[in-house]
């Protein structure tokens, strides 16, 4: 049974699933219906980080155009443009035991793509979550729903997995940004 996270909770990964080492990260969400004319197309991106809490190259952001990452331990399995139907709308596949000693921390967010120009936010959106399960067995480990407390923000950073001595913890981030993409990649020391 999976364990249900709120904002700000911190659990360990690791230490209470030993010999853990692949995992799947599943963001989803639905949208709202709106007025306006444009579809969503929400995205789903990891900032590997460093020490500093920042990405050390462009190769340390993981999205659909660069789908891989800290020598193959972390891929992006691809872009989903609408978010129609059930469960996961994007994965993240992560291999702990491969992870770069390096990389302190992954952080996961999501994004809506043109937000500016479609005129849509996260007010826009609900029912979105993260959840981390278990590659080889499904099992879901952990999950957190996000609930409906944003309205302006175009970006989220959703959660992040982060060394711990030589295990991984599991925080529920839940921190909106305005100004989507380049606003999130300013934060982790990118410009785009």
């Amino acid at each position: 049974m999976a364990i249900s996270l709120s904002k700000g909770q911190k659990v360990d990964l690791t230490k209470t699933n030993p010999g853990l080492t692949k995992i799947i990260i599943g963001l989803g969400w639905d949208t709202n219906k709106y007025d306006g004319s444009s579809d969503f197309d929400l995205d789903a991106s990891a900032f590997l980080l460093g020490g500093s809490g920042k990405v050390q190259s462009e190769q340390d952001f993981i999205f659909y155009n660069n789908p891989s990452g800290a020598e193959g331990a972390v891929v992006h399995t691809g872009d989903n443009k609408t978010g129609a139907g059930e469960g996961d709308d994007e994965q993240i596949k992560v291999d702990l035991s491969k992870v770069p000693a390096t990389i302190e921390k992954i952080d996961f967010t999501i994004t809506i793509h043109e937000a500016a120009e479609r005129k849509q936010n996260f007010g826009q959106v609900s029912n979105a979550y993260v959840r981390i399960f278990n590659e080889v067995t499904d099992e879901e480990l952990i999950r957190y729903d996000l609930g409906e407390d944003f309205s302006v923000e175009t970006a989220i950073v959703v959660a992040e997995l982060y060394r711990h001595g030589n295990e991984w913890k599991f925080n529920a981030v839940g921190s909106g940004f305005q100004g989507g993409l380049a606003a999130l990649c300013a934060n982790f020391g990118l410009n785009v």
